[in-house]
């Protein structure tokens, strides 16, 4: 079955144009620009004057099924692509992560279970590693030969490695052409804070004070000197701050290659909201936390200026429950938020709508950079002739206000509940099908497993 949607500003980031693009099964057969005179009979049309035509998103930083912090995740692969895909993200890439005593195999078999319970978008995994030994480091090419391509390290919490772990698996991947993304804090200094606020309970805005730019600008700076002498690049994850910022600055002014990826929440929220009343600001702490207004500023300067290369969501999700694990000792708030669904949605009305970032920008570090850094591309994040259709229509013109009672999600709350968003996500196909209508998924677990090359450089 061929099926052509018409009349819709098709986005790229090198320029959008007017045109039609024809789908044959899985894949774009024909991308024509102005329009498209012979249509094969039979196809089926879908108007999309006065909407923008997208490559399906990416979230390359996705935390579904989690064990962390004597709980689970309220989002298992099923809910949490559902959720995708209604927003317009047609590929996740999944943090499997290596547990100890385990070995890499070990964490890839235990994730493919998990999203075996169903995946609504299509998938990719990362590894991350925790454990360092000969037997470990073997396994890295085994990770690249299995399609995962690309690893994640925490300079901070109990899956944290040392500097000199840290630099071996840099050399490592290195030899095979894998990269590593890398969360930056540093855990002695937060440490030593939090036993220094240890006294003040459920306090949640110690969450805050004990988890300050420097300590996240202290440790992007020690993992890109270790990047330097390793001769390796390296993508930091999650940047909430220009102090961060100016870390990368240095070292690419050094002449090293570092990736940056940021989230929605850092780009619209800040830290007062850790001073709500009672324990209301609980469902805002992740890690690292939420900055001033002067770091969103910074940030999306840096976005629309190409510093900052990706944008995903960190979603890692908990109930208002869960987060009253920490009633009495912030520093047991299990850490994470939703985002998944809202995601394009937010970049659009607070970037392009805003006057923030282009709409090109929006489809660079949403659709391409992500395809082309986690080895997609040109599968993934882009319109052309052979990649596969997953299309996202936006109607710019359209608005929708952000409230828990229309998410698919499991969490109870929406951080952004009430914001009224202009422009919607009102299609959504993955691989040539019709995945999701006005926020509702019309076809279930239709996701695969994507095998990912090496990354490419951007």
């Amino acid at each position: 079955m061929t099926i052509l949607i018409r009349n819709g500003t098709i986005v790229a980031p090198s320029g959008s144009f007017p045109g039609d693009i024809l789908i044959d099964g899985e894949k774009i057969k024909a991308v024509v620009p102005g329009g498209m005179k012979d249509v094969p009979a039979g196809t089926e049309h879908i108007d999309a004057a006065g909407k923008l035509v997208f490559p399906g998103f990416i979230d390359a930083h996705t935390h579904f099924d989690l064990h962390v912090a004597g709980t689970v995740t309220c989002d298992d692969f099923a809910s949490g692509t559902r959720a995708a895909v209604a927003g317009g993200t047609t590929t996740i890439i999944d943090f499997g992560t290596q547990y100890p005593g385990e070995t890499l195999s070990d964490g890839l078999r235990n994730w493919q279970k998990k999203a075996a319970a169903g995946v609504s978008c299509d998938y990719g995994l990362h590894m991350s590693i925790t454990e360092w030994n000969d037997r470990i480091s073997d396994e890295c090419q085994l990770m690249m030969d299995e399609g995962v391509t690309t690893f994640k390290l925490y300079m901070t919490y109990d899956t944290k490695v040392d500097d000199k772990t840290l630099y071996k698996v840099l050399k490592r991947l290195k030899e095979v052409g894998g990269i590593t993304g890398v969360h930056c804090e540093n855990d002695g200094l937060i440490a030593a804070l939090q036993d220094e606020y240890a006294h003040r309970g459920g306090d949640v805005s110690c969450h805050y004070r004990t988890r300050p730019p420097a300590a996240e600008a202290e440790a992007i700076g020690r993992l890109l000197h270790l990047c330097e002498a390793a001769g390796t690049p390296v993508i930091d994850v999650h940047l909430t701050c220009e102090e961060g910022l100016k870390e990368i600055r240095a070292a690419r002014q050094r002449g090293q290659t570092v990736y940056a990826e940021t989230c929605p929440q850092y780009l619209t929220m800040t830290r007062e909201l850790y001073d709500l009343p009672g324990f209301e600001g609980a469902r805002y702490v992740i890690s690292p936390p939420l900055r001033e207004k002067s770091d969103n500023d910074a940030l999306w300067r840096a976005l629309a200026d190409g510093e900052i290369q990706t944008v995903s969501t960190d979603h890692c999700s908990f109930t208002l429950a869960q987060k009253e694990l920490g009633l009495k000792d912030f520093r047991k708030i299990p850490g994470g938020m939703p985002g998944v669904e809202t995601r394009g949605g937010i970049i659009y009305s607070e970037g392009v709508a805003g006057g923030r970032i282009t709409v090109e920008k929006m489809c660079e570090v949403l659709c391409e950079n992500p395809a082309r850094l986690y080895g997609l591309y040109p599968r993934k994040g882009v319109i052309r002739e052979g990649s596969d259709a997953d299309l996202v229509i936006l109607n710019p013109n359209r608005t929708k206000v952000i409230t828990v009672s229309d998410q698919l999600s499991r969490c109870d709350y929406a951080p952004l509940e009430g914001r009224t968003l202009t422009g919607t996500v009102e299609a959504v196909f993955l691989r040539g099908q019709l995945a999701a209508e006005e926020g509702r998924v019309v076809r279930e677990n239709q996701g695969v497993f994507l095998k990912r090359g090496p990354f490419m450089n951007l």
